[in-house]
Order: C-alpha cells, then sequence, then structure tokens
C-alpha cells in the first residue's frame, strides 16, 4: 500500500560556528532543535560544510564534540538509529574536504537500510554509527576532493572543496543524498569582468564531475538529492550594470599592469553619494535592504548560475533571502556583511526522477517548504537551508 514518511534534508556552512567558538553554536543548535519540533520528521538528513572552520587545525578537537552534542542530546532522542560522517583528518592533504554529514532515523521508522559501496549491497541501519576521520575505509559512503585540474589559472589556492554521497533505502524506495561543496568567487572584481564569471565555470565543472560519478555505470543510478554550498552567485557583472544604470562609475587601478583594485559608483548630483563601492573583498551597497524586501524576489532574476543544471536538476520555488554572507555579530542577525554580493548560496537541489517521489499533499497543498533556519537568529555567515516534504514509499 503506498504512502508517505516525511523527511527533512539541511544544509549548513557551519565554518563559523568553529569560528566563533561558543558564540553563535547555541542559538543555531536551538534553531535546529525547534525546526525538527516543528515539523516531526522521520528521517533527518544534516549535510554540513566547513567543519572546523577557517582555522580548522585549531578546531578540530570541538567538531566531534559539536556532532556528539546533538547526536546524542535530548532533543534528538527519538531517533534511535543514527550514521554519523565528519571528514576531520586535515594532514590527508589530498583528501580532506571538511564535510560533515549526520542522518537521524525515528524509531517509528522500521525499514531504512544504507549502502556498502564496496560489496554493492544494501543493509538494515541499527544503533548509532559515528565515523570520525579521514572516511577513505568506510563503506557506507562515497567521498572525494576535486582535483587540481579544476583549477586553470596559475597561483589558484587549491582548497578543501569536494562531495559525499550516501544511498539509502526508506520502505522500498531507494536515492541517493549528496553532500556538496563547491568553490567559491575568490574576488568580486574578478567576478564582475564577464557574465558569467571565470568562477561560476569552475564550479561547472566540478558540478558535472559529481553527475557523472552518480550517473556512471558503477552503481545503478537512482533518484537523488544535492544539497549543500554551491557558492552559487548572483551575475555580478548584469546586476552591477542594473545597480549603477544611472550613476558615475570610476575605476581605480594600481601596479604595472594597470590591474583594476576598485570599482566606485556615485550619484551623479551635486551631493555624489556613494552607491556601491566594489574590491577585491568587498561589497559595499548603500541600498542593502533591498536584499532583504520581499525575500530579494527582484534579485533573483540574477541568480542564473542553477539554470545551467536545468537538463539534470531541479529546485523548489526559493521564498526566503540570500543565505549568505550575513552579519557575525550576535546583535545583527538579518544583516549581510560588506564583503559579497549576497547570493542564495545554499540549497537543495533534486534530481528529474527526485521529483517524482514527493508526496505534493492534497489538492492546492504544496506539501513541500523550502526554507532558512534562524532567519531572525545569528547563525553565522550562512543561514542553513531546509527542505522538508513526505517521501512517497510502498508500505508502513
Amino acid at each position: 500500500m503506498a504512502s508517505h514518511h516525511n523527511v527533512m534534508l539541511v544544509t549548513a556552512n557551519v565554518g563559523s560556528l568553529f569560528d566563533n567558538l561558543g558564540e553563535i553554536e547555541r542559538d543555531w543548535l536551538r534553531e535546529f532543535y525547534k525546526t525538527v519540533h516543528r515539523h516531526q520528521p522521520r528521517f533527518i538528513a544534516l549535510h554540513c560544510q566547513e567543519v572546523g572552520g577557517k582555522d580548522y587545525e585549531l578546531n578540530m578537537d570541538h567538531v566531534e564534540m559539536f556532532f556528539r552534542n546533538i547526536l546524542f542530546s535530548e532533543e534528538m532522542k527519538d531517533f534511535d538509529r543514527a550514521c554519523v560522517y565528519v571528514d576531520k583528518d586535515f594532514k590527508i592533504k589530498n583528501s580532506f574536504t571538511a564535510l560533515g554529514s549526520m542522518y537521524f532515523i525515528h524509531k517509528s521508522l522500521k525499514q531504512i537500510y544504507h549502502y556498502d559501496f564496496k560489496v554493492k549491497e544494501f543493509k538494515a541501519v541499527s544503533g548509532r554509527n559515528i565515523h570520525l576521520g579521514s572516511l577513505d575505509s568506510v563503506s557506507t559512503l562515497e567521498k572525494e576532493r576535486f582535483s587540481k585540474n579544476f583549477w586553470p589559472e596559475v597561483g589558484f589556492k587549491w582548497s578543501r572543496k569536494g562531495y559525499m554521497r550516501t544511498r539509502w533505502i526508506i520502505h522500498n524506495r531507494g536515492f541517493d543524498l549528496v553532500n556538496v561543496h563547491l568553490f567559491h568567487d575568490a574576488s568580486n572584481i574578478v567576478a564582475c569582468r564577464t557574465s558569467p564569471s571565470v568562477y561560476s565555470g569552475n564550479r561547472e565543472k566540478a558540478f558535472r564531475y559529481i553527475i557523472n560519478r552518480l550517473s556512471d555505470n558503477r552503481y545503478t543510478p537512482l533518484p537523488f538529492f544535492m544539497f549543500g554550498d554551491f557558492n552559487f552567485r548572483l551575475d555580478l557583472r548584469s546586476l552591477v550594470q542594473a545597480l549603477c544604470s544611472s550613476v558615475e562609475i570610476k575605476t581605480v587601478k594600481k601596479g604595472t599592469n594597470n590591474e583594476e583594485e576598485k570599482v566606485i559608483c556615485k550619484e551623479k548630483d551635486s551631493d555624489h553619494k556613494l552607491v556601491l563601492c566594489i574590491e577585491k573583498k568587498v561589497f559595499e551597497y548603500q541600498h542593502q535592504a533591498a536584499f532583504r524586501e520581499e525575500n530579494g524576489k527582484a534579485f533573483l532574476k540574477y541568480d542564473k548560475e542553477i539554470d545551467r543544471y536545468s537538463d539534470v536538476v531541479g529546485e523548489e520555488e526559493i521564498h526566503f533571502p540570500p543565505s549568505y554572507p550575513y552579519s557575525e555579530d550576535y546583535s545583527q542577525p538579518t544583516q549581510f556583511m560588506n564583503t559579497r554580493c549576497p547570493a542564495w548560496c545554499d540549497r537543495v537541489l533534486l534530481s528529474h526522477p527526485a521529483r517524482h517521489i514527493i508526496h505534493r499533499g492534497e489538492e492546492g497543498e504544496s506539501g513541500v517548504i523550502y526554507d532558512t533556519l534562524g532567519s531572525n537568529v545569528c547563525m553565522g555567515d550562512h543561514k542553513p537551508v531546509f527542505m522538508f516534504f513526505g517521501l512517497k514509499t510502498n508500505g508502513h
């Protein structure tokens, strides 16, 4: 008999939690638990990126504590089975990704299996399975750090970006879950030069690589959900042209190569008020509140990167403000930092076959919730994003 089971997929770049130990974590956890309690999912997947933060070598001891605190918390006591995978062995430079994935199974959910990629068979999930370290020998997980050849630019720093994949069956319904962290924009100035930017091209190489790995002949392809920090950015060149269409634009250059250092946009009237200032790591827009009005709806037309992948993935409609870059100041939870142009970096994407296994509810009801966690609470520079839905299954 057909039925459905409620699932919650969460993606969270948690770097700020470890860079500001103790300051943000308490409220972050409270918002996570509140969302779980509000929606009552039976299966939760929490995908984290940048575990350990920028100073991961110093913070890794706290990483284990963070994940264990969630796992054994009073709020999660009804989830009697779990699988935890945290890639925390930074000494293995060629494979370290700083990704962490947690999967929680409610005591009411009876038939659930995870896949062993080594023996190529599903196994029942029992107890709490905790894997902390390099994860290279863990057979219920596929993990890769992106190769250096994804960076064609000379001098481009090879970063700890990659993906992590698990495979599941819930009541005869099979699917893959993929934790993703793609490359960021290293310079706002460079991102402004072309449309699309060179950085979006680098991200596309990595994204297509993952898609190829999910669909190759090593394993039977299944519907999949990819959620993580994709680092998708607005088309900055087009956006800046629109924002500065009626103002005075000045470019400041430096060095023997006459390279752009700064772009300054000012009103043409006698006051010459600053409208926008762009530097390598500065994006100072005087009307920043516009990104929060109507959840940033006016800027979604510049959110073009996702269109590159319409042949393989889709997404629920976005009705929340950009997920990055928020102030890490505890007293300014809705304020964006003046470092990058606000963007929807954190997403939940799904393959086209996955759309058919989502229970949409009765007529007139969406049955799916796609939103941020902690919209009015300091959650770090990224707001976690979640998708809650009913997974179509067979049987109770």
